[in-house]
């Protein structure tokens, strides 16, 4: 599921600022931004993300911002005289001169001036830790929010399917009605010209009794409903177990549309696929 979250922390000599973002996957993948004090914690910052977020792509930042002195450097004065006297020596075989902006050219040279390391204290730590709690609690607000919008939606075309389902009930009958007139002429015909076998007959009637019977498709379909709507009720991460309720429901669909030989039937039938398919569709943003 998508979300965001927010928070800023305010210490004596810089302002830090955590932000951390979800998007939809099916499993969890973390990229992590972190200023170098705090990358030895980048094992212990994934593991807080995975228990809590569970699932996503999700990606934390954390930024710093130093407030007045931007802390301290270390020149190392021999290096800059040996960078200086090599320097020195190829202007006098080219016959150039140097000039006194050399001063700033060597300050540039590669470890002559070099900011010292700073040490990230237990304090501190705890602190920025916090903020990263903070945050990761307010993404979970807005999942929930989502949530909750999801679910009413799913559960809403649950009932659609449900209710869709109550209709194919009257067309039944008509469908039964069509074939036995059907199957009366037939044996009007065939008696006429003197050649029923019933036997034959009968078998013809079984083959399609069994063929055109969708009561346990119907019966299947309504219990898979109302046990998706029984699931999705339920707290905790239920993602991957309505993917598979709702792949039992399709299973009931397509048989349903195979047996109808009915094309009102039909109709509803595509009807109910429609539904379904948002149903999916919207189940890739649950955990």
């Amino acid at each position: 599921m998508t979300g965001f979250g927010r928070s800023t922390l305010e210490l004596p000599a810089k302002s830090i600022t955590v932000e951390v973002k979800s998007l939809n996957s099916k499993q969890f993948d973390a990229n992590l931004r972190l200023p170098p004090l705090y990358r030895e914690k980048e094992g212990e910052l994934r593991l807080l993300l995975n228990s809590e977020l569970e699932r996503g792509k999700v990606e934390l930042n954390i930024n710093i911002d130093r407030n007045g002195e931007s802390g301290s450097y270390q020149f190392n004065r021999a290096l800059a005289k040996q960078y200086f006297t090599e320097m020195k020596l190829l202007a006098e075989e080219l016959g150039q001169d140097l000039t006194s902006e050399v001063i700033y050219t060597l300050a540039r040279m590669p470890d002559v001036l070099k900011a010292e390391q700073e040490a990230l204290s237990v304090e501190e730590w705890k602190t920025v830790r916090q903020a990263v709690v903070d945050a990761i609690r307010g993404l979970n607000d807005f999942r929930r929010k989502e949530g909750a919008a999801l679910e009413k939606d799913l559960l809403e075309r649950t009932i659609l399917i449900e209710k869709l389902l109550e209709d194919v009930q009257p067309l039944e009958g008509k469908r039964i009605e069509i074939l036995r007139e059907r199957l009366k002429k037939q044996l009007d015909e065939s008696a006429a010209k003197g050649s029923v076998d019933m036997n034959r007959f009968e078998q013809e009637i079984v083959y399609y009794i069994e063929k055109f019977d969708i009561t346990e498709e119907k019966v299947r379909l309504k219990k898979h409903c109302q046990y998706f709507a029984e699931i999705l009720a339920e707290q905790g991460s239920n993602g991957k177990k309505l993917g598979f309720i709702s792949q039992e429901m399709g299973r009931e669909i397509n048989t349903l549309g195979s047996k109808a030989n009915d094309a009102d039937i039909q109709k509803i039938v595509v009807l109910m696929k429609d539904e379904l398919e948002k149903i999916k569709e919207q189940l890739f943003n649950i955990l």
